[in-house]
């Protein structure tokens, strides 16, 4: 998990995390969360990471900047799940957590997969939201995490973020 977080930007947090283990000697509570809602993703069970993740919440433990990438991308990855994937990318942003540029990407091809001018629309907004947070899209980046993908959702969230982008 170190790792992921210094790759992901988070030196910081990955220092915190790093000391937190030096000194307690034990894994943190919240490696522990992520990894059952990580569990319950892996086997297709969307709610059950959801309802993980607000168990997490209960217990008082505070989800890291991994957590985060982890519950996002897989409520994302579900239609019925998509409003909680945005829900979460902003409550990260709220606590001074950066997503990283897949976790970013996995939600505008949320929006570009619904394929219609509403979705769109929808996108655009959220990518302002998430810019007046402070947050700045990398379209170079995000086209690097889009190989392989169809051309149309491609062409789609592009124009959601350049579109934005260029306001």
């Amino acid at each position: 998990m170190y790792t992921v977080l210094v790759n992901d930007g988070n030196k910081d947090e990955a220092t915190e995390f790093y000391n937190e283990v030096k000194e307690m000697r034990v894994e943190p509570m919240v490696v522990i969360h992520t990894s059952v809602i990580k569990a319950y993703l892996k086997f297709d069970k969307t709610k059950g990471a959801l309802e993980a993740y607000l168990a997490m919440l209960a217990a008082g433990v505070t989800p890291n900047s991994y957590t985060y990438t982890v519950l996002i991308k897989g409520l994302a990855a579900d239609p019925d799940f998509f409003g909680d994937a945005k829900k979460y990318l902003l409550e990260m942003m709220d606590k001074g957590k950066r997503p990283n540029v897949a976790t970013f990407t996995v939600v505008m091809e949320g929006f570009a997969k619904q394929e219609d001018k509403a979705a769109e629309e929808e996108g655009k907004t959220f990518v302002q939201v998430m810019m007046d947070k402070g947050f700045l899209p990398n379209a170079k980046a995000m086209m690097n995490v889009l190989k392989g993908r169809p051309t149309p959702v491609i062409r789609s969230i592009m124009s959601i973020v350049i579109f934005t982008l260029k306001q």
